[in-house]
């Protein structure tokens, strides 16, 4: 099961009723944070979740309402003596940018381990996550990110037998493990595992016009959490001119991408309530929701 909330949910300046973009997930006892606007802190106290438990960072951007919260994240971490490695993950000048605002935050802990993106696209796989970072258009370098928790398919019982595979194997070959024997006997996981079934897919982007990429990388998430910061009717040029999104751009890449579920995020701070354009965009989307801070799901593996 794979915890997600929608810390913040707000764009380029924090209001009263709204922090900036933030996005938490929990999976195995270890949290994921994509951005760390100013007000995350607070967002996540206000959540009940705890700071200590961040082992990875991935950044979309440097822009200053996805980044700028960062210092005192790590200073609280710190205060909270951890002392496990923390890995950050964004643009290529990440390490640079966050040496730059750990001026004032500069004795930790903990070490920070840095992976810098500078290809198209990218995978990594960590934390039991497959992360996919993938390039989106704004007018600076700035990435969406992919989660992917993979299924392995089920332990075929009666395969194991007709191969007569010792009994005291057949866990370690559940968990992927190769093995061979005193007599040279190799045993594989794929002699006793069915076909993988389908995992958790979360994907989020914000601050890009509409790409293929997008499209691509979304395909068939289960949940796809998208930059809308425009609803009104009149912003397309502005959005064209930003490097933004309209609500009604972001429900196109949904339905093209095939997700199950939509929510909208990175709202201007002029977007007071997001909800009256939500008619619309369910016109083009139906299960489109308004993002708002702290707003959560538990995304769970499919029954058989």
């Amino acid at each position: 099961m794979l915890d997600v909330c929608l810390l913040g949910s707000g764009g380029m300046m924090p209001l009263p009723y709204r922090w900036l973009t933030a996005l938490m997930t929990r999976y195995n006892g270890s949290s994921l944070l994509i951005d760390c606007g100013e007000g995350t802190q607070i967002a996540i106290k206000e959540k009940g979740w705890s700071f200590k438990p961040i082992d990875i960072i991935c950044f979309t951007h440097f822009h200053g309402d996805h980044i700028s919260g960062l210092p005192g994240l790590l200073l609280t971490m710190g205060n909270a003596e951890r002392t496990e490695p923390l890995t950050l993950i964004g643009p290529k000048g990440l390490e640079r940018v966050v040496n730059a605002l750990r001026v004032i935050a500069p004795e930790l802990p903990f070490p920070i381990q840095f992976i810098e993106l500078t290809q198209p696209e990218e995978e990594l796989c960590m934390g039991g996550y497959r992360i996919k970072a993938f390039r989106v258009n704004h007018n600076i370098t700035c990435y969406g990110y992919s989660l992917e928790i993979d299924r392995a398919g089920k332990f075929q019982v009666e395969q194991a037998m007709e191969r007569q595979i010792p009994k005291h194997f057949w866990n370690k070959l559940q968990k992927g493990e190769t093995i061979t024997t005193e007599d040279g006997v190799v045993y594989t996981p794929d002699m006793v595992m069915g076909a993988p079934r389908k995992g958790i897919k979360l994907v989020y982007c914000t601050d890009t016009r509409p790409t293929p990429s997008i499209v691509a990388n979304a395909k068939q998430a289960d949940l796809f959490i998208c930059e809308g910061m425009y609803g009104e009717k009149g912003k397309e040029a502005k959005a064209v001119s930003y490097k933004h999104m309209t609500f009604y751009e972001a429900a196109k890449l949904a339905k093209d991408a095939e997700v199950k579920a939509l929510w909208l995020t990175h709202y201007s701070p002029s977007l007071n309530r997001p909800e009256e354009f939500m008619d619309e965009v369910r016109r083009i989307f139906p299960k489109a929701e308004a993002g708002k801070d702290r707003k959560s799901i538990e995304l769970d593996f499919e029954d058989e």
